[in-house]
């Protein structure tokens, strides 16, 4: 059965449990209604932004978080694969925020799908959560997936 209404999924991770937890469930909606999956790892340049440039540095950092990446995104590619789901992984750089709902819009995304990490008190309220600045900024459906043992 193919649905009408979702034709491409983007689930978002990190990696983290919640975010399995949401890939397990963005994998299952995209089994049932027959549309492919994009699994996004962003690679967060916004929170090294103000360290001083060493190339020697950078380059290995930033060759630890493709590896984080890659990491990530071979769990949504295997568990697609074994639901018969068409699936895509990409790495991006930026405010993962940002570039998950700009990803979105520049691929035709019908849905996104992603963890909570459950944050709350004064963290939230100073920095917010990636799930709740998704949502407020995406002009198209988010599911955020709660992970259980939150």
């Amino acid at each position: 059965m193919e649905s009408k209404f979702y034709k491409k999924i983007l689930i978002a991770t990190d990696g983290s449990e919640s975010a399995k937890t949401a890939a397990d469930a963005g994998i299952e909606i995209a089994r049932i209604s027959g549309a492919k999956v994009c699994a996004v790892y962003v690679i967060d340049t916004s929170a090294y932004s103000s360290v001083p440039k060493d190339p020697r540095w950078e380059e290995a950092m930033y060759a630890q978080f493709r590896d984080l990446g890659q990491e990530a995104t071979s769990y949504v590619e295997e568990k697609a694969k074994v639901a018969g789901v068409g699936v895509e992984a990409v790495l991006v750089e930026g405010h993962p925020a940002e570039e998950i709902v700009n990803f979105a819009e520049r691929n035709d995304v019908d849905l996104i799908v992603l963890g909570s990490l459950g944050k709350s008190g004064i963290e939230r309220f100073l920095m917010g959560s990636v799930s709740e600045k998704v949502v407020r900024n995406s002009k198209v459906s988010v599911l955020i997936s709660r992970d259980q043992s939150t």
